[in-house]
């Protein structure tokens, strides 16, 4: 009888160690392209951890789909890739903003404007100025 009292006493808090409820809100920031070569900005909430991601595919390898996810571990490193995308806009072609973890490089072409060149973990993606506008807006509103 004892045994039985002892093992209904334990079997509440064997439940609770093998399962943990993580509350992840990911919330849209902004679409820039959704098409072949997708970047977006989104917000991670879990619990009260937020992160911000910059998706992308890489555009190194046209037959394969690989996704990329450059995180960012708070709003004020996220603030710095704007600050980076705002400094090389009024800077000039070749200009780097160069972190840790990634680099942006801005690219003028006289027929088709600003571009710039997202480098992260191996991997490549372009935006134009245009997009950047909208990124530095995005972050911006943060």
């Amino acid at each position: 009888m004892k045994k039985i009292i002892l093992i209904s006493l334990f079997i509440p808090f064997l439940g609770k160690a093998q399962f943990k409820i993580v509350n992840t809100a990911t919330i849209n920031l902004l679409e820039l392209r959704s098409d072949t070569w997708p970047i977006n900005l989104q917000r991670v909430t879990k619990q009260s951890d937020t992160t911000y991601v910059v998706n992308f595919r890489t555009q190194e390898y046209t037959k394969d789909v690989i996704m990329k996810a450059l995180v960012f571990p708070n709003l004020t490193q996220f603030r710095y890739f704007q600050k980076a995308l705002a400094a090389l806009k009024s800077g000039s072609t070749g200009d780097v903003a160069e972190f840790k973890d990634y680099t942006i490089k801005r690219v003028d072409i006289k027929k088709e404007g600003i571009w710039y060149t997202l480098s992260y973990d191996g991997a490549v993606t372009n935006f134009q100025q245009t997009e950047a506008d909208k990124m530095i807006a995005a972050i911006g509103s943060l």
